[in-house]
């Protein structure tokens, strides 16, 4: 009986070891070097999130550095709210394979960097998505290596989301920060016990690093569950993005002082300078996203170059902290090859990327012993253009699954006091 014991006692703790090591390894923000120029968006709407209706189709993208194309294969995992995967089958979610070949690529034509370019959508002949909810799609090499992972959210609109964002009314952040006050209306939607079947997520900018959870409703009228905090749905403002823009990869544009050719083409920047201590200033970005284009040729996918970017930033010198180059160019992620070293002989922070053509938008961020500041070199401002994206999971007593039935959208354009 001893034995019994122990081999089950031992069943149990493999089982919770792999458990914990999946939760860790089943998603992998940063992708590898060779690896470039990631999108993940709607296929029929001018849209950089990665948020579609149930039924409607997003497209995934990117490039392999190497001249000879390698075998890669997608998985599409089904989530919780917290990004954990739902304790559900695959034949739950997933109408066809959960796992198939992306095999739509493509090798780039007169650039002096050679790539292949993979696509794939979704849903397709092979993968269809069944039920809303969070979904997280795995890229794995031909030896099963996972290579990286993107998040991507389906909503079956249940219910409706009105969404407002307004100055701080809070006197220590009445100049730089942002608050959101939405309602959501359930209509004929039953909902039996709102403050535990309703989970929010709010984020900026489709930035997962400014995400707001855990949210109960503030009050409840009829159908509606309102949120209107003064304090629990603050964002900081943060400013305007910086950009630059190499779609004329062989001529300097705003931003670019320089541009040389060498083994590929090396674009160097005007020197950065912090903004913190500065006035707002208004000037139109796209809210740190990327566009890939050029000049050159017919097909920007295939015929787009890529180029070395040089950046510098004009700083003191902060030893306590890490800066880095920022945007959703990476995910949002902080990678080694964007974080900056410091030169000594000219006082600036400098580093290198090697980006595809295209109109970028990054920022300068500092990280420390496990924190992330995402405005203190860019500086915060009530007066900053931001999206805001709402969305509203159900969690109905006794689901395996949380579905997502609604998402509210708002700009600060439109900014109420």
């Amino acid at each position: 009986m001893k034995n019994h014991l122990i081999i089950f006692y031992l069943i149990v703790t493999l089982i919770l070891l792999n458990l914990n090591v999946y939760a860790q390894t089943f998603e992998k923000n940063n992708a590898p070097a060779a690896i470039k120029s990631i999108e993940l968006r709607p296929l029929s709407a001018n849209n950089y999130a990665p948020i579609i209706k149930l039924g409607e189709s997003l497209v995934l993208s990117f490039d392999q550095l190497e001249a000879i194309g390698k075998n890669y294969t997608y998985t599409i995992i089904h989530c919780n709210y917290n990004w954990e995967p739902s304790r559900i089958a695959t034949t739950e979610y997933i109408d066809g394979f959960a796992t198939d070949n992306i095999r739509d690529y493509s090798s780039s034509f007169n650039t002096y960097q050679a790539y292949n370019h993979y696509q794939m959508n979704l849903p397709n002949e092979k993968t269809k998505l069944k039920i809303s909810g969070n979904y997280i799609i795995q890229v794995k090499n031909d030896l099963d290596e996972l290579v990286f992972t993107r998040r991507f959210m389906v909503y079956d609109p249940q219910v409706t989301v009105g969404v407002s964002v307004h100055k701080s009314q809070l006197i220590a952040n009445f100049n730089t920060h942002q608050n959101l006050e939405f309602t959501v209306n359930a209509h004929a939607f039953r909902i039996n016990n709102p403050s535990e079947e309703i989970k929010i997520s709010l984020y900026q900018n489709n930035d997962w690093n400014t995400a707001i959870n855990n949210l109960k409703p503030q009050f409840y009228s009829g159908n509606q569950l309102i949120y209107r905090y003064a304090d629990k749905t603050l964002f900081e403002g943060g400013n305007e993005f910086l950009n630059f823009d190499t779609k004329n990869i062989r001529t300097a544009t705003d931003h670019i002082f320089k541009i040389a050719l060498k083994d590929l083409y090396h674009t160097y920047l005007y020197t950065d300078e912090g903004q913190n201590h500065k006035p707002y200033t208004y000037y139109p970005d796209i809210d740190g996203n990327f566009v890939i284009r050029s000049l050159s040729g017919e097909t920007a996918i295939t015929e787009a170059d890529y180029t070395w970017i040089y950046f510098s930033l004009q700083l003191d010198f902060k030893p306590e902290n890490q800066i880095y180059v920022y945007g959703n160019f990476n995910n949002w992620q902080l990678q080694e090859d964007q974080k900056m070293a410091y030169n000594q002989t000219s006082g600036v922070y400098e580093t290198k990327l090697l980006l595809k053509q295209g109109f970028y938008n990054y920022k300068y961020v500092e990280s420390g012993l496990n924190t992330l500041n995402l405005n203190a070199i860019s500086g915060s401002f009530y007066q900053t253009e931001n999206n805001y994206t709402v969305l509203v999971y159900f969690s109905e007593f006794g689901s395996r699954y949380d579905k997502l039935i609604g998402i509210g959208l708002a700009n600060s354009r439109n900014l109420q006091n």
